[in-house]
Order: structure tokens, then sequence, then C-alpha cells
């Protein structure tokens, strides 16, 4: 009985067949060194004959032994003719990004309020550094209302405001009142069908 595709070890490369994986499997297996490098040139002649596109000008086989030693899954002992690929180059491995293992202190505010904060708090004193706190403090509200709706205090968040600052915008809740923002109801969708006229 004829063994199924399905039930064999699955080949590297598909598009080769699984006859040049065995070869390659086989190959790999010569324990002569000498003999091993005749039978992988060999594979080499015959998979320039069968996909002659390998094959770059002036007979070069550098895709050819690329594709052997990939098929060996690397294994292959040889002095190969050229530079080859390895499995690093292959499948590298991705470069780490530069995340900032910065801590926030309050994570529904974000860390770019906390940065325009330093710089606002900074600025001398006068009409432009209040509008921008006016600012600031009514956004940090709208950004609590998004994050919990029924928790919102405006003491509360000009607190925060201070604490951000390390106390150079400190306000009173009593002589500075903030916007009120409300949750806007999301609209109902409507799931009857229309009647055809």
């Amino acid at each position: 009985m004829l063994p199924y595709n399905t039930d064999m070890e699955p080949t590297l490369l598909p598009e080769y067949g699984r006859h040049f994986q065995g070869f390659v499997d086989y190959c790999v297996n010569i324990p002569d060194r000498e003999e091993r490098t005749a039978c992988a040139y060999a594979i080499a002649d015959s998979m320039a004959v069968m996909f002659p596109a390998l094959v770059g000008p002036g007979k070069d086989y550098s895709k050819i032994w690329d594709q052997i030693n990939i098929l060996s899954r690397f294994k292959l002992d040889i002095d190969f003719p050229c530079e080859v690929i390895t499995a690093e180059k292959l499948h590298p491995k991705p470069e780490r990004l530069p995340y900032t293992a910065s801590a926030m202190r309050y994570r529904h505010y974000g860390k770019n309020i906390e940065k325009m904060i330093a710089s606002v708090a900074e600025l001398p004193d006068g009409e432009q550094k209040d509008e921008l706190v006016s600012m600031l403090a009514n956004h940090m509200k709208k950004l609590m209302v998004q994050h919990n709706p029924e928790g919102v205090n405006d003491a509360k968040i000009l607190r925060d405001l201070a604490n951000y600052s390390k106390g150079a915008i400190d306000l009173d809740p009593e002589v500075y009142p903030l916007h009120d923002f409300k949750e806007i109801p999301q609209p109902k969708q409507n799931n009857k069908k229309r009647k055809k006229k």
C-alpha cells in the first residue's frame, strides 16, 4: 500500500518536491565528507537542470546552494563554493524597540498631560499661563469623565494638577470652578428592518 503524503514528514520547500527533499536528507547523513560533498554537487546540478531559473548569470549557483542549505535544515556540513544563507539570516530577530519605562502617576490622564503640565509650570506668570492652566485643568476633567463619570470631583482634579506641577499650579476649587462635561449618550441602533413599499 502506498503511503499518503500527509503521513510523511513535511517538505521544507514544497516547490522542489519530495524527491529533492529526500536527496538532501540522504546527503546530510553520508558519513564521509568527500562523498557527501560530491553528492551535494550532484544535487545542485540536478536542481539547475530541473529549475534553470535558479541559475544566475555566468552559471551562478548561489540561489541553488541557498535552497540546498535550507532543505538540509542548515545541517549540511560541506565546503560550499559560495556564501550560503544561514538560519539567522532566513529568520532574523527584530530589533528591540526602545520603549520608555517611565511610570505614570495617574494613568487615566496619560503621559502627555504630565509633560504639558511640567512645561506650563515653568512659564512666567501671566495671561498666557492662566489660559493654558485653564485648558489643562478642564481637559483633565474631560479625561476623568471618560474614565470614571461617577467619581468626577473638581477638588480632586485640581489636587492632581498641583501634585503633577509639584505645587507650582495650586488652584482653589471654591474660586476656580471647572466646566461641566457629560457623557454623550450613544445612539440606539434601530434593528427593525424597513418595509419595502
